[in-house]
């Protein structure tokens, strides 16, 4: 191969209108995903979704939330994304609609929602989640064939005193809740609201999908924001096969007992690493001890460290079920919460999440939990259709190589099309999955 280095590029560039192209060619995949599931026809039926006053004239609910859908799965995370799909031929298309509301329309829908409609989309989310999973394979999103339950909160900042709700969190600064509950790779419910206990929403999510791991072996991770004694006692009565909570509430009894223990409990020293990187020796027991607040005994998975040239050891501990007697395959299991981390980081990268877009908090209670159906339906995309080695990638790449294609449309015989360009190697696979999701045209005029 000759050698290669950069050089002065020598052509000359034109630009032109684009008002038959579009630069969301993978949008049609998504509203193929939404017609399979019936989605629209779900989203009618939700009370206090439609928030006109006279039928007749305005943007309907379903095309509220179907523009809101079109922004969030292109990568748009704010309401002016919303309107530039304006700029979308393809997308105005697929809504069969001349134009979209503004960002001023779509926040005043947003700020007329209820706490009935914003109820309304999260069940019909976790309706969503279970028809994919349903139709999934179990390998692609399970551990070992069980399925996992992870809860966490996050903080999601904001700038100004004029967002209700808002308050200082624990690390001083001005924000809001979002305590999510996630069921495998999909977000299964979220509660948006001022910072407080970021665990209060738990015991209620606990109750209200309980079925879910009743049908399936599971396990449930979170981290030491669930391990106060209602929260211990909320999961272990939830019936988990295994579970497992970051516990760091009042560890000075449990570092005295685990100091008390006989060195026969505990593992053999191994080598191991510390998250600075230095270099420590550990063992692992398991003991029993009753916190404050814990209906009963609770297990704890113990680990010891120290480094070569420390006299004592530190402590960690982790809640537990008590069917596993191993204390080391306990936390190298735990350890695996990390992946579930980065799903949330993802909804919040991916989709740009971080600012909240309304001053009111309803507003922005609906606007999140259209942002976790958003993330589902592109998750379902990949855990549905892609192929194994696509099943690792991250939601940027998704929509990079899904969504964001160039598409030109045309008139043929009469016929709109749109000329999505995809690379070549992905040719067949495109034609192969809209030639399963997308309906071909019928005779006839086109149904209302």
């Amino acid at each position: 191969m000759p050698a290669l280095t950069k050089r002065s590029a020598k052509f000359r560039l034109e630009f032109v209108s684009h008002g038959s192209q579009s630069i969301h060619g993978g949008l049609p995949a998504v509203e193929a995903l939404c017609q399979e599931f019936g989605l629209w026809e779900k989203v009618r039926q939700i009370p206090g979704l439609d928030t006109r006053k006279r039928k007749t004239q305005g943007y309907s609910g379903e095309l509220m939330v179907a523009q809101l859908l079109y922004s969030l799965t292109a990568g748009g995370g704010s309401l002016a994304d919303a309107e530039r799909l304006n700029e979308e031929p393809l997308a105005k298309l697929l809504a069969r609609v001349p134009a979209f509301a503004d960002q001023t329309t779509v926040g005043q829908w947003l700020r007329a929602q209820t706490a009935e409609s914003i109820e309304g989309i999260w069940k019909l989310i976790q309706e969503f989640v279970k028809w994919v999973l349903a139709r999934a394979q179990a390998g692609r999103w399970t551990y070992c064939g069980r399925g996992e339950v992870f809860f966490d909160d996050t903080q999601i900042e904001v700038n100004g005193p004029s967002f209700e709700g808002a308050k200082i969190n624990y690390a001083g600064d001005l924000a809001l809740s979002w305590q999510t509950f996630w069921w495998g790779p999909f977000l299964l419910e979220a509660h948006l609201d001022s910072p407080g206990d970021v665990s209060s929403a738990l015991p209620g999510m606990l109750e209200r999908h309980k079925e879910l791991w009743q049908e399936r072996a599971s396990d449930f991770l979170a981290d030491s924001g669930s391990s106060a004694g209602v929260y211990l006692n909320a999961i272990n009565q939830a019936g988990f096969t295994h579970w497992s909570v970051s516990y760091n509430k009042w560890v000075g009894p449990l570092e005295r007992l685990a100091a008390e223990q006989p060195e026969a409990v505990w593992s053999a020293p191994r080598p191991a690493r510390w998250r600075d990187g230095s270099d420590i020796l550990e063992q692992h027991c398991r003991v029993r001890h009753q916190p404050e607040g814990c209906e009963g005994p609770q297990t704890f998975a113990v680990v010891r460290f120290k480094r070569t040239e420390e006299l004592f050891w530190n402590y960690r501990f982790l809640a537990c079920d008590p069917e596993r007697g191993d204390a080391v395959a306990i936390f190298a299991r735990h350890r695996l919460k990390g992946d579930k981390e980065n799903q949330l980081k993802e909804v919040l990268r991916g989709l740009d999440l971080h600012h909240p877009p309304c001053a009111e908090l309803n507003a922005n209670r609906m606007f999140y939990a259209l942002g976790a159906l958003a993330y589902n339906l592109l998750i379902a995309l990949k855990l549905l259709h892609l192929p194994d080695d696509c099943q690792g990638w991250q939601l940027k790449t998704l929509l990079r190589q899904l969504i964001l294609m160039p598409a030109k449309l045309v008139r043929h015989a009469r016929v709109l099309i749109a000329r999505v360009q995809v690379p070549t190697a992905w040719l067949a696979w495109w034609r192969n999955l809209m030639g399963r999701l997308w309906p071909e045209p019928q005779a006839g005029r086109p149904v209302q």
